[in-house]
């Protein structure tokens, strides 16, 4: 017992996760788990809310140390707010994700965080990036990432049609976190998801007991 607790501090508590962005017809779905772990072996918390607004109506949902994480989070607000001001109009979301793409490849040998950049702007309307660790960026129209989507990689593929309305993105988003929270062992506790659009940004929340279920647990 005593080694473990040894072994946790020097791993760190990461998001092990699973965490998704997928876009609609007119907005986009972003949303992820709620559970932190320990060296990807042991649950710290089932609390932890992993998306996050960096603006009005841009999110992202984070992946690997949580701590990394939140601090380029921190810093990738403050740039956005100072950026705003300066053009006197709200950042795209390509200008967000470019953000958390410089700040994880300029500290690249530091960071393991990586995260997935979801928004609404009136230059191209709603858009998915991936900040992949190292500080890669990738423009997609669906996206999964964390330990969870090793097992959902098929259902995406089969379910994912690019001009479902919203509630049929809401469902698949629901479907394909509750798939993944049910196999991957540090995914888990309820499905927090954030439905972005022109006309504003809603907040849905799916506690454990009431996402679907897809095999006897």
């Amino acid at each position: 017992m005593e080694k473990r607790c040894m072994d946790s501090k020097v791993k760190g508590v990461s998001t092990g996760t699973t965490i998704l962005a997928a876009i609609f017809d007119g907005g986009v779905v972003i949303g992820s788990d709620s559970r932190a772990s320990i060296g990807g072996e042991y649950v710290s918390s089932k609390t932890i809310n992993k998306v996050i607004q960096v603006h009005d109506r841009i999110f992202c949902c984070m992946a690997g140390s949580l701590a990394d994480a939140q601090a380029v989070i921190k810093a990738a607000r403050f740039q956005l707010s100072f950026h705003s001001v300066q053009m006197e109009s709200p950042p795209q979301v390509i200008a967000a994700a470019s953000v958390l793409k410089e700040l994880c490849y300029q500290n690249k040998d530091e960071l393991q965080a990586g995260f997935i950049t979801a928004g609404w702007d009136r230059k191209k309307g709603p858009q998915v990036y991936v900040v992949a660790l190292g500080g890669m960026l990738v423009n997609q129209p669906v996206t999964i990432g964390g330990s969870g989507s090793t097992y959902i990689h098929g259902y995406v593929d089969a379910k994912y049609k690019p001009n479902m309305n919203k509630e049929e993105c809401l469902q698949f988003a629901t479907n394909a976190l509750a798939l993944a929270m049910g196999r991957d062992n540090v995914s888990g506790g309820v499905a927090h998801l954030v439905v972005i659009t022109e006309t504003g940004v809603e907040h849905v929340v799916v506690p454990g007991n009431k996402l679907p279920k897809f095999h006897d647990e």
